[in-house]
């Protein structure tokens, strides 16, 4: 039998499963004290104990130490993390209530095929559950929308026609609609401008909140000089489960997201709210074509089982997400950083900006975060154009979906104020008192954030 001895951290997964033999019966325990190459462990031990001709080795880690900065900001968050644990319960009651009603059953996971027709009516219960927790007239919730900007588009294209305007309210919107909307070029391939939808927005207030002065006056003018049909629709994209209410319960006539933003599984949504359903059909038929509405389109395999658990999850992966974004608020404001949204303020989607200040601080940022990732991370990320984006944009998403905002990742345009958008789901437990019982969280992670950086 080997000796005692110090093992390095390189050889460590194996040791993890090492299995000694020996030809004597008994034998006292062994403990093995091993040195790690990470500074956020202070050490770990290997416990031997003999039974018989083998001994079964468990390795444990003493507690952690992290960054004293992130310890601390986790400390004072304290009452913040419970406000979101009391914001998780009352939205994951809502959920229950929803999939109750809708007579959820193990007979609607199950998949279909070709034009979908013979569907067990998974699609029916998955859309009555979520127009009920939105607090929506109907719904549409279909795999089908391969983005959150094909779903929004659908949308803008449901409701406005030759000669309306498109408003947005909230400053510019995200690049990807750029060429939807037409601020962008589209190359005469069919965006609003192209069939004649004007487009005007409202920038933001000095302190990043609504200018309704200017909105009450542009309002105004549109009802009175115009006579126009007000329409509200809202890019729900993130905003899912981040408060009590949601738009289309304070009368949103429509809203649209991407559902790939905050559950496990790729699915997009459109919801709407009105006094008519005819505004969730006409986008169904943007989605499909006239006639056919949302009564066709095949869900394979068990993808209707994945949809229906994502959902009634989604309350609890959310709140690890705002405790993810108060955290890189806290810490990142700390070192002189503007962040948006700004500390412990209310959140109202799950996205954290930081404007790092230059192009060096951006690319080590996603650097530093695609290292700390569980897929892909002896990778780098590397910047470049994206379909849909003016500027080139870094990703760093070692994420077992692609594209998915659920897990830790990160991204931001090469241009100024170079910000990087965060989306930081935890992993593991946040409470504050279990340190030594976390592993691999998000905590942890952006502790090794702050060494890189």
């Amino acid at each position: 039998m080997d000796r005692e001895k110090c093992l390095s951290s390189e050889s460590l997964i194996e040791k993890m499963f090492l299995v000694l033999s020996s030809t004597t019966s008994v034998y006292p325990p062994r403990t093995f004290t091993l040195p790690c190459a990470a500074t956020a462990y202070t050490g770990a031990k290997i416990s031997a104990r003999r039974k018989s001709r083998a001994s079964v080795v468990s390795l444990h880690f003493e507690e952690q130490t992290f960054v004293p900065e992130v310890e601390k900001a986790v400390d004072s968050l304290y009452p913040e993390f419970r406000a979101v644990d009391n914001l998780v319960a009352r939205n994951s009651a809502r959920v229950l209530k929803a999939f109750q009603n809708a007579r959820v059953g193990s007979h609607h996971f199950g998949g279909s095929t070709g034009y979908g027709h013979e569907e067990a009516g998974g699609r029916e219960a998955l859309d009555q559950a979520f127009a009920e927790i939105f607090g929506a007239e109907s719904a549409i919730v279909r795999a089908q929308f391969f983005s959150g900007t094909h779903a929004i588009t659908c949308a803008l294209f449901a409701f406005l026609r030759p000669g309306d305007e498109l408003l947005a309210v909230a400053g510019a919107p995200y690049d990807t609609l750029e060429e939807v909307i037409g601020i962008r070029d589209s190359d005469n391939l069919g965006s609003l401008k192209d069939f004649g939808i004007d487009y005007r927005e409202v920038p933001l207030s000095a302190d990043g909140g609504l200018d309704w002065a200017a909105l009450s006056h542009l309002t105004t003018t549109a009802i009175t000089v115009a006579e126009s049909t007000l329409f509200g629709h809202g890019d729900n994209c993130y905003g899912e489960f981040t408060e009590i209410m949601e738009p289309s319960m304070v009368g949103a006539d429509l809203i649209a997201g991407s559902f790939i933003k905050i559950l496990v599984e790729q699915l997009r949504h459109v919801v709407g709210m009105l006094l008519e359903k005819k505004w969730v059909a006409a986008a169904a038929a943007r989605l499909s074509a006239p006639g056919l509405g949302v009564d066709c389109g095949s869900t394979p395999g068990d993808i209707m089982r994945i949809f229906f658990q994502g959902l009634f999850l989604a309350p609890q992966m959310v709140g690890e997400a705002i405790k993810g974004s108060l955290l890189i608020a806290e810490v990142m404001a700390g070192r002189g950083y503007k962040v948006q949204p700004g500390c412990r303020v209310p959140r109202h989607d799950v996205v954290q900006a930081v404007q790092l200040g230059s192009r060096e601080r951006l690319l080590a940022f996603c650097e530093a975060v695609q290292r700390s990732s569980p897929v892909s991370s002896f990778t780098k990320p590397i910047a470049g154009a994206t379909p849909g984006y003016a500027s080139e944009v870094i990703f760093a998403d070692g994420t077992f979906i692609d594209g998915s905002t659920s897990e830790l990742s990160c991204d931001g345009p090469l241009r100024e104020p170079f910000a990087v958008y965060c989306q930081v789901a935890a992993m593991d437990s946040w409470d504050y008192r279990e340190f030594s019982k976390i592993g691999h969280s998000t905590i942890h992670v952006f502790s090794q954030w702050c060494i890189h950086l």
